[in-house]
């Protein structure tokens, strides 16, 4: 019982270690998507908890050009495979709820 509850008291610690840096190309979504995945822009999707392989899935397809909105096909068109792992890792563990 002891060690659960140390266990227990450590865990945000834990958590926190392994939460993921910010990418460095987190600037291009910032606009649009927020830093923390909460669009604030009224038609423009939430990220924020978004599964990390529908993001990278999506990216992948606005920048192959088979997903089509100019704004995010010309933003992908910047990003290497890194960077969308990145962001999706990032947007993926950001808490989802909240307000707009």
């Amino acid at each position: 019982m002891r060690r659960l509850l140390i266990l227990l008291l450590c865990l945000p610690t834990l958590v926190q270690a392994q939460a993921p840096a910010k990418p460095a190309k987190l600037g291009q979504c910032v606009a649009c998507h927020g830093e923390n995945g909460r669009s604030r822009i009224p038609g423009t999707p939430h990220l924020a908890g978004q599964d990390q392989a529908y993001l990278v899935a999506a990216m992948a397809a606005y920048r192959n050009g088979t997903r089509r909105a100019v704004p995010m096909n010309s933003i992908a068109n910047t990003l290497q495979p890194r960077d969308i792992a990145a962001l999706a890792r990032w947007y993926s563990q950001q808490p989802a709820g909240g307000t707009r």
